[in-house]
């Protein structure tokens, strides 16, 4: 048996061997007219490392193929679909490879086959989101560069941005309540993250009490209502209460900052979005500017008129330092039931949600001798 290289020639020709014992018959060997195979593209153009992959080839002339490469490992299989039309099954393999044709005609040029490490997802912050999704998440990882899919649980994420090999950004979409597992889908593999993303309910508040406080602030109040355990933030307005504790997943207790005379909406937010507000109001001090009569007996019994703002919501009238029986005639008027004591000089003074007024003097005095 000899081996031996073709020279260039056309048409059929004898071929023959000469050795010492002279030259031998002729065996007819026929040049071809076939053209070199030409490829233009492999899709998909990368795969994972242990093959597998199916990938279509086109080009020209590939007809008579006899064999496919993937740098000098063949294709674990192929099958000529046209002349412009192979698929192949890649084998495994690193790096980036020459995929080649060869026909009778020749061998292909080479076209890029990459081979990608299987993806590994580490991590994704924030962890937890709204069930209305819409939020941006990161996720963090090794081999994500082409990735092909990001699903939360079974729904694709509403769009992601392979920012590089180590990281993808992905906006959330809508979930129902709960934990499902996060999953990266590249040329290399799949990669998954069981339970990491928790879809949280938006909270929901029903009421705040006491509903209204002094322009100071610093007084505590209650909030209740659904889905409030993982509170990040209370706000009055747009103003940020001055602290909060979570008591449970209905009741937050938060301390009131400073505000303007009026009405706040309370908000509470948490990874699932802001909750419904709920009305607050800050009220100005009472202040009393008259005391009509301002001096009576020491037996009581008679009626004080006390004049001045902001009466409206009082819940205490003290003379000298005693609760008093009274009546709120409007915002600016207050009648109060003088109680008995002992002579002398008296603070009166009135309580109301937004503070205590000023004392005026009222004065018991005694009844004449004779």
């Amino acid at each position: 048996q000899i081996t031996a290289t073709a020279p260039a020639g056309s048409g059929t020709v004898q071929v023959t061997v000469t050795g010492p014992g002279g030259t031998s018959n002729g065996v007819p060997f026929t040049y071809t007219t076939a053209s070199v195979p030409v490829l233009t593209s492999v899709v998909p153009s990368s795969g994972p490392a242990a093959g597998g992959t199916t990938v279509t080839l086109t080009g020209t002339g590939l007809a008579t193929a006899t064999a496919v490469r993937f740098g000098a490992t063949p294709a674990a299989s192929f099958t000529v679909v046209s002349d412009t039309h192979i698929t192949a099954v890649a084998p495994a393999g690193t790096g980036t490879v020459p995929v080649t044709v060869t026909t009778p005609g020749g061998t292909s040029n080479g076209v890029s086959y990459t081979y990608s490490g299987a993806p590994v997802l580490s991590g994704v912050v924030p962890s937890q989101g709204p069930t209305s999704g819409g939020n941006t998440v990161t996720l963090t990882g090794v081999n994500l560069t082409g990735a092909t899919a990001v699903t939360f649980g079974a729904t694709p994420a509403t769009s992601f941005t392979v920012v590089s090999p180590t990281q993808i950004t992905a906006v959330a979409p809508a979930g129902p309540p709960g934990p499902v597992t996060l999953t990266v889908t590249t040329p290399g593999g799949t990669s998954t993250l069981q339970s990491s993303y928790f879809y949280v309910n938006t909270p929901v508040l029903t009421a705040v009490a006491p509903p209204s406080g002094p322009l100071s602030g610093g007084n505590t109040v209650t909030l209740t209502g659904v889905h409030l355990i993982e509170a990040t933030a209370v706000r009055f307005g747009i103003t940020p209460a001055a602290a909060f504790t979570v008591v449970s997943d209905t009741r937050i207790t938060a301390v009131v900052p400073a505000g303007a005379a009026g009405s706040a909406d309370i908000t509470v937010t948490t990874a699932g979005g802001t909750s419904n507000p709920v009305s607050y109001v800050y009220l100005p001090a009472p202040v009393v500017t008259t005391l009509i009569p301002n001096q009576g007996p020491t037996t009581g019994g008679i009626t004080l008129t006390l004049t001045g703002t902001n009466f409206a919501q009082a819940t205490a009238v003290l003379v000298g330092g005693t609760p008093a029986g009274f009546t709120v005639v409007s915002d600016s008027h207050i009648v109060v039931d003088a109680p008995p004591g002992p002579a002398g000089p008296l603070d009166v003074t009135v309580t109301t949600p937004g503070g205590i007024s000023s004392p005026v003097t009222y004065n018991r005095v005694g009844a004449p001798g004779i």
